[in-house]
């Protein structure tokens, strides 16, 4: 069995490897625990969507459903991430950053690992169980996104787009969460996540081009080629036209529109400093955007407050 140390995409000082017991780090890896982002980023479309639901209303976001999609998102994002791995198990050990996860270097069976996903999603079911009809629907109809997501970079150069078609799905689930039903605002807004995930993810996959190339799995990244950080700049224009129009349509107050200035700017940041020829900097990229998705919850929480004084 392979020694379980830090991964290559995980912060050498995570407290996985640094705090949890042996016999448990492996299970955390399969859930990505050991690299919280991908929480963040499952769980900022659902705030978001809760904001923008409580901004319409003149309201705060509510508390227990934030609560509940950060637990939900905890849950499904390890779910998820299990799932993706026992399907491209015979890929991921052919990739130098993804060879030492816990199924292809041995130490998780495909078995224990469906175990592991079965047990994830039947605690999100429950949580699930607790939301508005529409919103059960919708979770319900998520499924459906994730189950066809590993298999995406073996039939489209656009993975990345499908992956943001799942992530963001949050925005719906969480506005109807909050509302209990949809609007167009609500529908922007996720169009919007569509677009900024677009850009992240591609960002992400700069860092494996050379070993996607060798194992024949397609990215962005890869179809772009040299063309991918002013792709990227594109991804997050669309992402931000879109998020403008949502709150214009739900007239949220000018507090939206200043914030927003803010989450242009780290976008545009990001957009600017992309190489194709700097896995390690497209990893930085890709992080700090978890601060660009609470830049934008910021916003749309700012914009309901000329409602509510």
């Amino acid at each position: 069995m392979a020694s379980a140390a830090p991964l290559p995409d995980a912060a050498p000082s995570n407290w996985v490897d640094r705090f949890a017991p042996p016999a448990l780090r492996p299970w955390l890896k399969l859930g990505r625990f050991d690299r919280p982002v991908g929480i963040w980023l499952l769980m900022l479309p659902g705030w978001q969507g809760i904001a923008l639901a409580g901004a319409i209303k003149g309201q705060w976001p509510d508390l227990r459903l934030l609560g509940l999609v950060f637990l939900g998102a905890a849950l499904m994002r390890a779910a998820g991430c299990a799932y993706n791995d026992i399907v491209d198990r015979d890929i991921d050990a052919k990739v130098a950053r993804t060879a030492m996860r816990p199924i292809p270097s041995g130490q998780i069976s495909v078995k224990q690992a469906w175990a592991f996903v079965v047990g994830c999603c039947a605690v999100s079911f429950l949580i699930l169980i607790s939301l508005p009809p529409l919103a059960i629907g919708l979770g319900v109809g998520s499924l459906a996104l994730v189950a066809a997501y590993p298999f995406m970079k073996r039939i489209t150069w656009w993975p990345q787009a499908w992956l943001g078609l799942t992530f963001n799905w949050g925005a719906l689930l969480g506005f109807a969460a909050a509302s209990g039903h949809l609007s167009w605002p609500a529908v922007l807004l996720y169009a919007s996540g569509v677009f900024w995930t677009l850009g992240y993810d591609t960002i992400y996959a700069i860092q494996d081009l050379e070993d996607d190339a060798l194992a024949g799995v397609k990215s962005s990244a890869r179809r772009l080629g040299d063309k991918a950080p002013r792709a990227v700049g594109a991804f997050y224009l669309g992402a931000l036209a879109l998020v403008f129009c949502a709150g214009t349509l739900a007239k949220l107050s000018v507090g939206f529109s200043v914030l927003l200035l803010g989450y242009a700017i780290h976008l545009g940041l990001q957009a600017r400093r992309v190489r194709v020829d700097d896995g390690a900097l497209a990893l930085s990229l890709f992080r700090s955007n978890t601060g660009a998705g609470l830049i934008l919850f910021a916003a749309l929480v700012a914009g309901g407050w000329a409602i509510a004084l």
